[in-house]
């Protein structure tokens, strides 16, 4: 069990007022520090209104790119909710992981009502609109439920003091598994892999499963998670990416910032490499910018992605590209979609 699937599964077996809902669209999801923020956003959203959200910090710019709160500095109501607003509203961005009561539904039938209530008079002046019917039945939470809510004394904001991110590219993916490593070198290091007589070089936060197999002449790190039953030879050199289960790197690799999928294998002396997407990392409160798969018609340079099952052969540069599952490459690849 994921540690906040552990943290809402204790949370809500004590009480059945309230029930904490983790909701990612499903184009992008939201990691932030383990434990800790839905324990203290519980204790807060315990004793405030129908909703409470869990809020962070944005520059002003990349503000824009969210649901954004203006809420009262003393009692933390939000006033005014606006999502992804054309101007700059407020610092203050929403995480996407609310706090409900269940008086919560009372508001979203209200806002049912209200759909079907203009449906009506829509069709009562014009033709009937297929797009009318859709927008009747579909029930958006932040624009529809929050924006009435917000104002009303019913709606509040937790602001986290932890880490953040939101996850809509594989390139997310990578950069939130740092975050999470760097929180367990807080506070679970035991977690964390380290330099021993006999064992692969450390460098950084790195986390290796225990059923992995690591050649000592291996070089790990920064920022590196290998998973289940991965096995990794000699001399190879892997920095800021993740290895999912069952994968094998054959001797000397070198992957950088790439995702390996499930049993997939890397020739001898092979290079997988994929172009970082950070944040700016002098601005604390920057976000990583959603870039597109493609710009000007080319693939955006972004990190490596190997799906499951694919064989890489000895030798060869796979250079920010993206490789579909079961897939058996020949040669080198560059800023290309291998399908």
């Amino acid at each position: 069990m994921q540690p906040w699937a552990q943290v809402v599964a204790s949370i809500t077996s004590e009480t059945r007022s309230c029930q904490v809902v983790l909701r990612p669209s499903l184009s992008s999801t939201q990691t932030c520090a383990p434990s800790s923020p839905y324990r203290r956003c519980w204790s807060f959203g315990s004793s405030t209104g129908t909703c409470t959200a869990l809020s962070f910090w944005a520059n002003r710019t990349q503000a824009l790119n969210y649901g954004c709160i203006v809420a009262n500095a003393g009692t933390q109501e939000v006033q005014h909710y606006v999502e992804k607003p054309s101007t700059f509203v407020s610092e203050i961005i929403n995480c996407g992981i609310y706090l409900f009561t269940p008086a919560i539904f009372q508001h979203i039938g209200e806002v049912f009502q209200r759909n079907q209530q203009e449906l009506a008079l829509t069709l009562a002046c014009r033709e009937e609109s297929s797009n009318g019917w859709q927008r009747a039945e579909v029930i958006r939470l932040e624009q529809d439920v929050f924006t009435a809510l917000a104002g009303s004394g019913k709606l509040y904001v937790y602001k986290t003091d932890g880490f953040w991110s939101q996850i809509k590219s594989a390139g997310s993916a990578i950069y939130a598994s740092r975050l999470y490593l760097n929180q367990y070198s807080k506070s679970h290091p035991e977690r964390l892999a380290q330099n021993k007589p006999g064992g692969p070089v450390i460098r950084g936060n790195v986390y290796i499963h225990p059923t992995a197999s690591i050649d000592s002449t291996a070089v790990l790190g920064p920022n590196v998670s290998i998973g289940e039953g991965v096995t990794v030879g000699a001399g190879v050199r892997v920095r800021e990416s993740i290895v999912l289960h069952g994968a094998s790197l054959h001797d000397h690799t070198c992957v950088l910032n790439t995702i390996v999928g499930w049993d997939s294998t890397i020739g001898r002396w092979a290079r997988v490499e994929g172009t970082p997407s950070d944040p700016n990392p002098n601005d604390p409160y920057a976000k990583i910018d959603s870039e597109t798969l493609f710009r000007d018609g080319r693939l955006t340079p972004s990190i490596t992605i190997l799906g499951c099952s694919v064989t890489i052969p000895a030798e060869v540069v796979i250079l920010n590209s993206i490789v579909l599952p079961h897939k058996e490459l020949s040669r080198s690849y560059k800023n290309q979609i291998i399908l």
